[in-house]
């Protein structure tokens, strides 16, 4: 499997430099951008994801199309080269807010909401009625949470307990899913015993079902609801 994971890392590579849209890296560019974007709800279907990313265009159509979709669409697919630049660095806090920034920092209407941009959140947030971190732990969890990740044997169910405290911290305003589901990709493929996988929509509720397993339900509702 590491071969194969050497020559996929190699493929993924080369044919970003040649602009190559028709190989695995940009199959692996537009399913990942498509399934993360579209369990968050984004309204783009695989073939206009597929055009964005080709071309830069959109097709024409009688629907109106929304801009954050668009905005996020695109920056998943810079999220995708930043994991791939930095495919050989550890896991930090900074390189996990840099990811944060490449999916967020042309969103415009998490700008105008004041949303932080490739930093830890601000303002409490919640999943449905589960409760997230606090902002002001967030920095001490997510250092904890590292350390603990660095001192494991890396294994899918290792990766799979990360994921999930991962999501309990809820370390970004929004974008938390998407980040995380970047962050398991990436590390599917630099550990020798994790077959590199991508969540699908269609495999998204059984998914949330296990994530939520691991968070505590809220008493408090005043805290705004965010995405995964």
């Amino acid at each position: 499997m590491q071969d194969y994971k050497k020559w996929l890392v190699e493929r993924f590579i080369i044919e970003r430099k040649r602009f190559d849209r028709s190989g695995v890296y940009a199959y692996t560019q537009r399913a990942m951008a498509y399934n993360s974007n579209k369990i968050e709800g984004s309204t783009l279907t695989p073939e206009q994801t597929a055009s964005l990313f080709d071309s830069g265009t959109l097709p024409q159509s009688d629907d109106y199309y929304r801009a954050k979709d668009v905005e996020e669409m695109n920056g998943h697919f810079l999220m995708f080269n930043y994991m791939l630049d930095t495919l050989d660095e550890e896991l930090t806090p900074e390189l996990i807010k840099h990811l944060h920034y490449e999916l967020k920092t042309g969103v415009f209407e998490d700008r105008a909401n004041g949303y932080a941009i490739g930093d830890y959140k601000k303002r409490p947030n919640m999943v449905g009625m589960y409760r997230t971190t606090l902002p002001q732990d967030v920095e001490m969890e997510m250092n904890q949470l590292l350390k603990w990740y660095r001192e494991q044997n890396k294994n899918m169910r290792t990766l799979a307990e990360f994921h999930a405290k991962y999501e309990a911290i809820h370390p970004f305003q929004d974008g938390n899913g998407r980040t995380g589901r970047m962050i398991m990709f990436r590390e599917s493929l630099k550990n020798p015993d994790i077959l590199p996988f991508i969540v699908l929509i269609l495999e998204s509720n059984s998914f949330f079902i296990f994530l939520f397993s691991s968070i505590t339900p809220a008493t408090d509702s005043g805290c705004p609801v965010a995405s995964l």
